[in-house]
């Protein structure tokens, strides 16, 4: 089973790679350290939903994207 963390983690991580980005470049446009966007992708972070706009926003693209 597949929890809402997981897959918004696997949605960040597959649009981040799509779009040819690091980690680092994500944590550079946020202002967020390495280690808090780690643990969002491999689904152990919760979250809040102005981190997901924030992350959104630094992938350029909806929210809704990285919650399908």
């Amino acid at each position: 089973m597949t929890t809402p963390s997981i897959k918004l983690g696997k949605n960040i991580k597959r649009i981040r790679e799509q779009k040819k980005m690091s980690q680092g470049d994500i944590c550079r446009k946020l202002g967020f350290d390495r280690a808090q966007v780690s643990n969002i992708e491999a689904g152990k972070g919760n979250p809040t939903l102005a981190t997901i706009e924030k992350i959104a926003q630094a992938l350029d693209v909806a929210s809704d994207e990285l919650l399908k």
